[in-house]
């Protein structure tokens, strides 16, 4: 027996019949898929598609461009009384009455509170008598003048005794001048504790009540005017140049339109604002509500070469400025060349731009997102529309 013989029989392991198994399977998959993409290559040809995609029609506006452009620019104010005032008493005093509160019409000259004058009073009635007492101290010495005159001239007084006696008048009449100023005096001061309204208008707001000590200059009621409105509205320099003091125009408000009168313009440009203010007396003042917000529109003229699109021709670029798709021939073909522009002014649902578009390129009005540079496209020519009449 060799060696060969005596050496035992191995059998091969499961695990091992497995990998081969799974291995031929394998080999068997890959024969078959390759025998079917023979065959489809042979039959239909290659798998790529090699023709090209069939051009995108697209909207299109002839470029027209224009050296200057017209907008109506709207500056906005407020409508305000021409006169408002805060009243108060001109003497410290307790509040008697006061006549009137908040909401409340009143008329030039309406009495609208008083103070407790019974002191003032009581002083004036002093100041009456000592005047009384003065005037009648002047009297005495006036016949004391006469008396001495007489006697002079029969020589039993002397000239320097006469002179004493008219002296006496004149110092009588000076007393009666200085109780009549204290009376006058007195008289202003009961006056000046009543509050009287300067202007017709609206009471719209009450600071104190009856009983209150008052401090001189004190606010106790607010008076707004009735019956006279103005705007004040700041505008650049050049627009402000351009209106004429008396003359009427036209101003916006959420209740319709307005006219309103050019009173006054300052002349001089607001350092923080960089506006001039013009003041408008508004003609019919019953129609806006002190407070409100009003408008006025007015036409300028801006030196700025470019034209008019609509918001839709624009894609977004970068550093703030916008892109547009021009369509150009490219032999029989158009195709599209992206160009940057950028946005001068905004008004509604069209921009004014300027940059890289030449008078009479055709730019594609809609749909950038489906355009890409250099693409193909077909430019709907029968409706494309002008863009110097994007302005209308």
């Amino acid at each position: 027996m060799t060696d060969m013989e005596s050496m035992p029989h191995k059998e091969p392991s499961p695990a091992a019949w497995k990998g081969g198994v799974f291995f031929l399977v394998l080999i068997a998959i890959l024969a078959v898929l390759g025998f079917f993409v023979m065959q489809n290559r042979s039959v239909e040809g290659p798998l790529v598609v090699e023709t090209e995609p069939l051009p995108l029609q697209v909207n299109v506006t002839t470029a027209r461009l224009q050296d200057r452009f017209k907008i109506d620019e709207a500056f906005t104010g407020l409508a305000s009384a021409r006169r408002t005032s805060q009243l108060g008493f001109s003497s410290s005093g307790r509040i008697q009455t006061l006549t009137v509160d908040v909401g409340d019409a009143v008329r030039q000259g309406q009495r609208l509170g008083v103070l407790d004058t019974r002191g003032l009073r009581a002083q004036r009635d002093a100041a009456i008598a000592s005047v009384n007492e003065a005037e009648a101290s002047h009297k005495l010495a006036l016949v004391t003048v006469k008396r001495q005159i007489a006697l002079q001239e029969k020589g039993h007084v002397s000239e320097q005794q006469v002179d004493e006696a008219s002296a006496q008048a004149n110092t009588a009449m000076a007393r009666i001048r200085a109780a009549e100023a204290n009376v006058q005096a007195l008289n202003v001061q009961i006056d000046l504790s009543a509050i009287d309204a300067p202007f017709s208008g609206t009471v719209t707001n009450r600071m104190a009540d009856e009983g209150a000590i008052a401090s001189p200059g004190q606010p106790v009621f607010e008076l707004v005017e009735s019956g006279a409105l103005e705007a004040r509205i700041g505008l650049t320099e050049p627009l402000a140049a351009r209106l004429v003091e008396g003359e009427t125009y036209r101003l916006l408000t959420s209740s319709g339109e307005v006219s309103a009168v050019l009173r006054a313009k300052t002349g001089v440009i607001d350092t923080g604002q960089r506006t001039v203010t013009t003041v408008f007396d508004i003609e019919d003042a019953r129609s806006v509500a002190p407070g409100a917000v009003v408008r006025i529109a007015l036409e300028q003229t801006l030196e700025e070469r470019g034209l008019w699109l609509p918001v839709t021709a624009l894609v977004e670029g970068e550093r703030g400025l916008w892109s547009v798709y021009v369509v150009r021939r490219d032999g029989d073909h158009w195709i599209t060349a992206p160009g940057t522009v950028e946005i001068v002014h905004s008004e509604g649902e069209r921009v004014y731009v300027r940059g890289a578009v030449r008078d009479g390129d055709l730019v594609i009005r809609d749909g950038l997102q489906r355009v890409t540079p250099g693409q193909r496209v077909i430019p709907d020519l029968n409706n494309q529309t002008a863009s110097a009449r994007e302005t209308g």
